[in-house]
């Protein structure tokens, strides 16, 4: 359910600046992205898990927080991860 060490680290060299950037919006998106990801397929096999829901409801306002911080500094970098993780906006 959660992120192995290894999904970890190939989503950091996938958005990463360097391969120990973990600290960057980009790769924070990424990470929160994936979880939200597995939490999705989680609710389906277990849809009244409401606890997990505030966590995933949490995680998706984090990550809206950080792609608005990421479109106000860096129009460029914000369109190519929306494209990349194929979010919509």
């Amino acid at each position: 359910m959660s992120l192995t060490k290894d999904n970890k680290q190939d989503v950091i060299k996938e958005f990463g600046r360097t391969n120990e950037d973990t600290g960057s919006a980009e790769v924070q998106i990424a990470l929160l992205t994936r979880r939200i990801e597995d939490l999705t397929g989680h609710f389906k096999t277990n849809p009244k898990d409401h606890n997990s829901r505030r966590g995933l409801l949490k995680m998706v306002g984090q990550r809206r927080k950080l792609l608005n911080y990421l479109k106000r500094k860096d129009i460029q970098k914000y369109r190519e991860i929306l494209e990349k993780l194929s979010l919509r906006k």
